[in-house]
């Protein structure tokens, strides 16, 4: 059986593997085509921002669909191309899973995907200004593991993870942030990987938001579980994403809908 350590080696190496083919982390090549609930890169890596639900077709009831909506908690997901979902339908990518499971508790609430192919923490940072032009009461970051494959300091990337929680927090006063843990490939050595690793921990300590587990947990390096790149998941994968996310989410997004 398969360890979770050895799930995410695995995971690693076959990032480090197809980032020395020059084939970007996450997607990172941005003239990919990116599924997702909303949409991510498209054939110039450009993002779409969407709601997981969908509106009314006629005027009249897209306005009123539009009213119910600003009343609706906003859960904005800032992230890479796992959360927009790259390579899956709209409907398979976690977000659109964890619209599901909120919708099917009850919980008034709606799951945004705001996930870009390619997003480094640098670029999550001078995208969370528009993203962020819209209410949100929650935001989650999952960002950073571009940076990862492209060796940029682990110290870096933890001073874009400080400057964007407080970004949204300075933009979103009201909004809950949660960061999620992400991790780096191994081909810059174990030292550059446990500092990559170590800088969640204390972006989330330095600005006082949680930090959840690791987005691919129990998925990473389990090939039938991820795509022919061995690095997003397929339908299946997502499902475990969803699941994963859902156990941190859920608390907060019981707190958030209303009643």
């Amino acid at each position: 059986m398969q360890t979770r350590g050895q799930g995410i080696a695995r995971w690693r190496a076959i990032a480090m593997a197809m980032g020395l083919a020059g084939v970007s982390l996450l997607g990172a090549c941005e003239s990919g085509n990116a599924g997702g609930t909303g949409g991510a890169a498209g054939t110039n890596g450009a993002s779409r921002v969407a709601d997981s639900g969908s509106a009314e077709n006629t005027p009249a009831g897209a306005n009123r669909a539009a009213a119910g909506a600003a009343s609706v908690p906003r859960v904005v997901l800032l992230g890479t191309s796992l959360t927009a979902g790259l390579g899956l339908p709209p409907e398979q990518a976690y977000p659109a899973l964890l619209q599901d499971k909120a919708d099917s508790l009850g919980l008034a609430v709606r799951i945004v995907n705001a996930g870009l192919s390619g997003e480094t923490s640098a670029g999550a940072l001078r995208r969370a200004g528009w993203v962020l032009d819209q209410p949100a009461a929650l935001v989650v970051l999952e960002v950073g593991a571009n940076d990862g494959l492209r060796g940029v300091d682990p110290d870096t990337t933890y001073a874009n993870l400080v400057k964007l929680v407080q970004t949204v927090q300075a933009q979103q006063p009201e909004a809950k942030v949660a960061l999620v843990q992400m991790e780096a490939p191994t081909n810059l050595g174990q030292a550059y990987t446990r500092r990559f690793h170590e800088a969640y921990g204390r972006a989330a300590k330095e600005t006082g938001v949680p930090l959840w587990p690791f987005l691919l947990e129990g998925v990473a390096g389990v090939a039938k579980l991820n795509q022919g790149d061995g690095i997003h998941p397929n339908a299946v994968g997502a499902q475990i994403v969803a699941a994963t996310m859902w156990k941190s989410m859920q608390p907060a997004v019981t707190e958030l809908a209303p009643r």
